[in-house]
């Protein structure tokens, strides 16, 4: 398996040249290094700082000889070992993989640091280094062997916003001082690169949407540049710094980019969209991406690429084979030419929203320096072990011959709180070999992912990633090093981190390690069996609504989190209807993780209550950690009441008994009064709960511009959904045979349609497409009578659905996507997988089970919001609905119209709060 060859800096072919003699100053500790190799002399350099620290003088020697009266360290690969040195030592494994060092001693007071390779070198240097800080001297006797398990190690950093732009979308952020200024401050990224490369980091990620138009100019296409001439040196000068920095500490940057995403003005330009899902490959777009790739290999040969093929193109098909066979492979090979190089630089293929293995059946035969990556958990952190057809797509990946990396992605449900337990990370690190067969990490921030570099916390002055989650990253690159450890060793190890942090001793530190692994299991449980989503349009540490736990459906539960990415078990509805019927349950359920969640955090208050007396310094970053531990229990007791709240409601679906629902009403109370407690917890403490604050998020309740980020705001509609909860239950109680509310229906929109369209009035018997036969059979009330469109079928399989169409005021388009996942159907819009999916509102269905034709699945409808003007709605490929138009700021009830006769909407219940997302 070829791998990071492209990353080390070619050998000297030279051999150390060494005389036995003595040197004239025998005060000294001589540090022998015959090559100029830059990461060989980062690493002498800490090891003549470790020395110096501990009163030592230590300096490069200037004839590399070796002193027979002095200490001497001698620093070297397998290419530089001298044969008289190989004469005096012996190690019992040479160093030969990739990245492996060996430690020996040798003559009467001589070290010999060799590694594998450069890499291998440098990580012999720090360990050294590490030992003489700890023994505080240089140890009398060694002879240690190391080598890395994982064979990528690598960590990411977002050049990108909690909000957008002005006049910009998602993942649209050029490189300025006034958007990232912490990317230009040259200190900031040598202390990242430090804490990277004493964890043993190798590689780090950028990811951005389209970085190339701030990182180069092209002769081709000047107007592409998105920043002034001024920035576009410092990108220049900041890029190479980093690059060079990165180097020399054994770190390879991956710049990320999206695709097909273009620059605003080079869009403006060709009166294009800067991104367009559902738009085909476009040869000028195909011309200019694929330039902007060869002009960024060639001013920047040491930078590898990420690719990330679908979200902000279509998915799955043959585009994303020819996109990355037919524009970016040649891009790089046409940047290697012009470098007058064939050694290829890595490219990561990542498996989000296209066919993976396809890809690389295709791309392999053309470039061979290819891996691949797809997300561990989704954007979240559940199980250490996914399952199903997650994993089977991992290891298929896995078995292709090249390696394959895990994503540790956005942790949606971890932010903002500190998260840092060594078991689930350990068992997830194990899960990644033994499981998904993988060899690589790619692990993101543990929160605050899209406000790099500051966490959420409130504080006199904001906080920093790497600062507050130290843990956090210690822990992925200790484990992605050697995931199988002694735990009497490993607990040492963790004992004395935490000694040096907060001034504990071992005695303390079982408490403080056990209070993080407690806490560490809360949030995981909580997603994988009551989320919705392991994306980031959910926001875990929020709670939920009443009705996204009776009816999560209705809000695009994604159920691919519940199948693969959480044990075997039972959703919420599914334990209930069980529990109705009498019938066995399976694996992980509700109940038993609604009291799992609140023994976690029980055990993690009074762990970390022990530790208290014993912390010695760092008092307010302690004090920070353990108010959390009482934010884990309060937002455990929180679900865990409104969880089994929940089941009782769902009892009364069945029984249609009210006295199930007073049942319910003492647990939703207890649930506020504990989300009161965690809003008075979080309130003087965090500034937001969710990094990402736009129009994406969905649940608990939707946010754009900086809404419903706290606590705080949600408290209130927990208390009108109580408050509903109670007078709901008295009109049951108090009325009987009630006569059902007539439903009106909508009203048609006026528009104006671009295009020959054939449109129907939607009823009863009516055709909705203009090539078949099938009929409409029932529909919920409030279509009928609304004017739809009579599409095309054949049309729509094969180019998708373009409406185009001029209104003078708001309007919304009503959509039907059937429920069926197929080729056949247009996919309804889905965030996980598409960051454009709710730019018009539409990401979440409206009415569900709304249409009913023969032979064909369920309908629901979607709802897609428009300003005034001239608008084209676009979905894509395949059978879909379009049902009519009507008023912008028309209310539509969101509710399951069940015609299949499959439930009873029980969601009326609690009320609605659906503030709209768009903004007209």
């Amino acid at each position: 398996m070829r791998i990071l060859s492209y990353l080390l800096v070619p050998f000297l072919l030279s051999l150390f040249s060494i005389n036995l003699s003595f040197a004239k100053d025998d005060n000294k500790v001589n540090i022998i290094v015959e090559s100029k190799e830059p990461r060989i002399l980062f690493g002498a350099e800490k090891i003549i700082a470790a020395l110096k620290g501990v009163g030592i003088e230590a300096s490069l020697a200037s004839n590399n000889k070796i002193s027979a009266k002095q200490k001497n360290i001698v620093v070297a690969t397998q290419a530089t070992l001298s044969s008289t040195i190989k004469k005096q030592i012996q190690i019992e494994k040479y160093p030969t993989a990739k990245e492996s060092f060996a430690i020996a001693s040798f003559g009467k007071n001589n070290s010999l640091l060799l590694g594998a390779d450069a890499s291998g070198a440098l990580y012999a240097c720090l360990e050294f280094a590490d030992k003489i800080k700890a023994a505080k001297q240089i140890p009398a006797s060694f002879n240690l062997y190391d080598a890395p398990e994982m064979v990528l190690r690598g960590t990411a950093i977002g050049i990108q916003k909690p909000e957008y732009l002005p006049g910009r979308d998602v993942y649209e952020y050029p490189y300025t001082p006034e958007s990232f200024p912490w990317f230009y401050d040259k200190q900031h990224w040598i202390d990242y690169l430090d804490m990277l490369v004493e964890n043993r980091y190798n590689s780090l990620y950028l990811w951005n949407g389209h970085p190339f138009s701030s990182l180069v100019k092209l002769k081709d296409y000047p107007y592409a540049l998105e920043v002034d001439e001024a920035t576009f040196r410092k990108n220049e000068e900041v890029f190479k710094f980093l690059t060079a920095e990165a180097d020399k500490r054994g770190i390879w940057v991956i710049q990320m980019f999206y695709n097909i995403l273009i620059p605003k003005p080079f869009a403006e330009k060709h009166g294009l969209k800067t991104q367009d899902r559902n738009r085909p490959i476009i040869p000028l777009i195909a011309d200019y991406t694929q330039k902007s790739i060869a002009a960024f290999v060639e001013k920047y040969p040491n930078v590898g690429l990420l690719i990330t093929l679908g979200e902000a193109m279509e998915g799955v098909g043959q585009d994303d084979i020819d996109w990355f066979t037919k524009t970016i492979i040649p891009g790089v090979k046409n940047g290697l030419k012009a470098l007058g190089t064939q050694t290829e630089p890595p490219i990561v293929l990542r498996a989000h929203d296209t066919d993976a293995p396809a890809v690389m059946k295709v791309a392999l035969p053309l470039y061979k320096n290819l891996y691949t990556m797809a997300k561990f958990n989704g954007e979240a952190l559940t199980v250490p072990e996914p399952r199903g057809k997650w994993a089977d797509l991992h290891r298929t990946l896995s078995r292709i011959g090249t390696v394959h990396i895990e994503n540790v992605h956005i942790m949606a449900n971890l932010e903002p709180f500190r998260y840092s337990s060594p078991d689930f990370i350990q068992r997830s690190v194990k899960g990644m070999h033994h499981v998904l067969e993988a060899n690589g990490l790619h692990l993101y921030p543990q929160a605050s992912y899209w406000d790099w570099p500051y966490t959420a916390d409130k504080a006199p002055k904001r906080l920093m990633q790497i600062d507050r989650d130290w843990m956090w990253y210690k822990a992925w690159a200790r484990y992605a090093w050697k995931a199988d450890r002694n735990s009497a060793e490993d607990f040492n190890f963790w004992s004395q981190e935490l000694s040096d942090k907060f001034g504990t001793n071992a005695d303390a530190n079982k408490y403080f390690v056990e209070a993080y692994d407690q806490a560490g299991e809360i949030s995981p449980k909580i997603l994988r069996r009551f989320g919705i989503t392991d994306g980031n349009r959910q926001t875990s540490t929020l709670g939920m609504l009443m009705t996204q736990f009776i009816n999560p459906f209705r809000y695009g539960l994604f159920t691919l989190m519940y199948e693969s990415e959480a044990p075997e078990g039972e959703m919420i509805i599914d334990y209930a209807e069980k529990e109705w019927k009498g019938e066995k349950h399976v694996g992980e359920t509700p109940m038993q993780i609604a009291e799992e969640i609140v023994a976690h955090g029980k055990k993690a208050v009074a762990a970390i209550e022990k530790v208290a007396p014993y912390v010695t310094k760092n008092q307010e970053e302690f004090n920070r950690i353990k108010n959390d531990m009482y934010i884990h229990l309060a937002m455990a007791q929180h679900y865990s009441d409104k969880v089994k709240a929940a089941i009782q409601v769902l009892r009364f679906k069945y029984s249609n008994d009210v006295a199930d629902l007073e049942k319910a009403l003492p647990l939703l109370e207890s649930s506020v009064a504990h989300y009161k407690n965690l809003t008075s917890l979080t309130e003087h403490t965090y500034l937001y709960a969710n990094s990402m604050q736009t129009k994406q998020r969905k649940i608990p309740m939707r946010g754009v511009d900086k809404t419903f980020i706290h606590w705080k705001e949600v408290l209130p509609v927990f208390n009108v959904e109580l408050a509903n909860f109670k007078h709901n239950i008295d009109s049951l109680k108090n009325t009987k045979n009630t006569k059902a509310a007539t439903v009106k229906a909508y009203d048609n929109a006026n528009v104006k349609l671009l295009g020959n369209y054939q449109t129907y009035i939607v009823q009863q018997n009516a055709k909705p497409f203009s090539d078949k036969d099938e009929k409409i059979e029932a529909l919920a009330p409030e279509l009928k009578g609304l004017k739809g469109i009579a599409l095309n079928t054949s049309e729509q399989q094969k180019n998708g659905t373009k409406l185009e169409f001029s209104n003078t005021k708001p309007v919304t388009v009503l959509v039907g996507f059937f429920t069926e996942k197929s080729l056949a159907y247009s996919p309804a819009p889905v965030l996980e997988i598409d960051a454009s999916a709710n730019n018009y509102g539409q990401a979440e269905s409206k009415i569900s089970k709304a249409v009913i034709l023969k032979g064909m699945p369920n309908v629901n409808v979607h709802a897609y919001t428009f300003p005034a003007g001239k608008n084209t709605l676009t979905l894509a490929k395949g059978k879909a609905l379009v049902l009519g138009f009507v008023d912008g700021n028309q209310n539509i009830k969101i509710y399951d119209a069940a015609l299949d006769g499959s439930s009873k909407d029980i969601d009326w219940l609690f009320g609605e709060y659906e503030p709209t997302d768009v903004k007209l």
